[in-house]
């Protein structure tokens, strides 16, 4: 099949995969068949990778309005700034684990397209944001610690999840702390009793666990807990396929989730 064969029609989105033959791309390549508002115009993966229907990078913007891209920070943010130096195509990004020094250069990337930048493209999980950011700000401190749980398979590369420091940020941003300033990342031997104000953070990695995420709240008395968990990727690739059709034409910016779905 040519890529004129795989052009989008009259009003739909030529969409790029970025990691085509990984887990997540395959999973978007699944969620565009037979939709009328995007289109697959074009699949790419590491340079030299093998695989029926791969084109080199730059054909493939050359052929996309917006690009979804679950792969890995480097490869992300050098696509980024691939696209910025072309005027586009628009960016969806799902990868996570970026550093301070890569997220600058997608910020400035984004300065000249638009991009979309989210560790969790998941309804559920942004509106859980929302409810932590809400229930950190009602609970104090100083009777309420916050531990975010999570857990993936055991290929993830990166921990905490992206989803789970959005989680973090949110009960930082509910109580009005730098969560930088008050993250508790690591525990191992005698760590004498938990900082009041902390913000912990649990990992676990193992099988095939797709997403689970908790942020606990725990008094003296009681716990309440917060969660989500997905049971299908299918679930992030229609909300990254929703942030492409919503970033199609917008503006040079560095926009979330929370932009795409209104909140």
């Amino acid at each position: 099949m040519s890529q004129n064969d795989l052009a989008a029609p009259h009003g739909s989105v030529n969409i790029a995969l970025a990691g085509a033959s990984g887990r997540m791309g395959l999973a978007v390549a699944r969620t565009l068949v037979g939709r009328s508002d995007a289109v697959v115009a074009a699949r790419f993966d590491r340079p030299g990778a093998q695989g029926e229907g791969l084109v080199e990078r730059d054909v493939a913007l050359a052929a996309a309005e917006v690009v979804i891209d679950f792969t890995v920070p480097e490869a992300s943010t050098a696509l980024a700034e691939a696209c910025a130096a072309n005027g586009g195509p628009a960016l969806v990004i799902g990868s996570t684990g970026f550093s301070d020094a890569q997220t600058a250069r997608i910020a400035a990337a984004a300065e000249r397209i638009a991009i979309v930048k989210s560790g969790n493209y998941s309804l559920g999980v942004n509106m859980l944001l929302g409810l932590v950011k809400q229930a950190a700000a009602a609970l104090p401190a100083s009777d309420w610690d916050i531990e975010v749980f999570e857990a993936h398979h055991r290929r993830k590369i990166d921990a905490p999840s992206g989803t789970a420091l959005m989680l973090g940020q949110a009960a930082a941003d509910g109580r009005g702390v730098d969560l930088g300033q008050v993250s508790d990342r690591a525990r191992d031997g005698v760590t004498g009793p938990r900082v009041e104000g902390a913000i912990g953070f649990s990992v676990v990695r193992g099988g095939g666990i797709i997403g689970e995420h908790s942020v606990i709240f725990a008094g003296e008395e009681e716990v309440l807990t917060l969660s989500h968990s997905a049971t299908d990727r299918g679930l992030f690739a229609r909300g990254a396929v929703a942030a492409a059709l919503w970033v199609r034409g917008r503006p040079p910016g560095l926009y979330d989730m929370q932009d795409v779905l209104g909140f």
